[in-house]
């Protein structure tokens, strides 16, 4: 039987040191990636609820809201008003599928969020306003757009 030298000892032992590194890292950096899918879960909702917020906290936006949803004749500041709301949800919508795109969003979470944007688009006047900026969006996210809106794409 070979013996082994302290050099080869301390070499093996090195190699499981560098091994057992290698295995803490990898660790690590499921644990950080699990944090950052947590954050971007959290920011997502903030912005949603913030969202929200404008319109509760601002109920001449809401009427304005309802008249554009049934159809009726916006003033022009009111007409402002509706289009800067829906820029700022379409600016949302689009980080949300970056989000998910770059693997931080998880799938169920986004197809609910996917569903919510093709009933949406279906809106009176949402999908016009869509196809009048979606090239100030980024040409990815576009396409899901596209895909959503079926039949009734863009010109």
């Amino acid at each position: 039987m070979k013996k082994i030298d302290l050099g080869q000892g301390l070499h093996i032992l090195a190699n499981v040191g560098v091994i057992a590194g290698i295995l803490l890292l990898a660790y690590e950096l499921n644990q950080n990636r699990q944090m950052m899918k947590a954050q971007t879960r959290n920011a997502i909702s903030e912005t949603l609820v913030d969202l929200i917020l404008n319109e509760v906290n601002s109920p001449d936006l809401t009427e304005i809201d309802l008249k554009a949803e049934a159809g009726e004749a916006l003033t022009p500041v009111e007409a402002r008003r509706h289009d800067l709301s829906w820029i700022a949800s379409f600016r949302y919508w689009e980080n949300v599928h970056y989000q998910y795109r770059i693997g931080l969003y998880d799938d169920s979470e986004y197809l609910a969020q996917r569903e919510a944007w093709r009933e949406i688009l279906a809106e009176p006047g949402v999908r016009d306003l869509w196809c009048a900026r979606q090239n100030r969006q980024s040409a990815v996210f576009g396409a899901e757009m596209e895909a959503l809106l079926g039949e009734n794409r863009c010109d």
